[in-house]
């Protein structure tokens, strides 16, 4: 079993610099801490596999398609393999739990 805290992989997240932190990986499944500031950009691409994002802090709004929803604390938002998406006009820090299926990068050469 493996267990994670929240504002643990927060604060872990923010020593990396980096805006995505995965923090779990098996061949069918990855999880990982996306977090985009106020103001902030998305400039990520369609990914190989499928997405859930749960928004844990902030607010936002995300496109996926041609289809646009606001994004705060408690909405979870599917976006099949392969969808254009990006989150944008951020109000709040934006903090998303991210899960792919199977895991992040495990289809890209497919």
């Amino acid at each position: 079993m493996q267990t994670y805290r929240t504002d643990d992989l927060v604060e872990h997240r923010g020593v990396s610099g980096q805006p995505y932190l995965e923090f779990q990986r098996s061949a069918d499944l990855s999880t990982g801490l996306y977090v985009l500031p106020a103001g902030g950009l998305d400039h990520q691409q369609p990914h190989t596999e499928d997405e859930v994002y749960v928004a844990i802090a902030g607010r936002g709004t995300i496109t996926v398609g041609d289809e646009e929803a606001p994004v705060g604390p408690g909405s979870v938002v599917f976006v099949p393999a392969g969808m254009p998406h990006r989150f944008h006009d951020i109000a709040e820090e934006l903090r998303l739990l991210v899960v792919f299926g199977p895991a992040e990068g495990s289809r890209a050469g497919l």
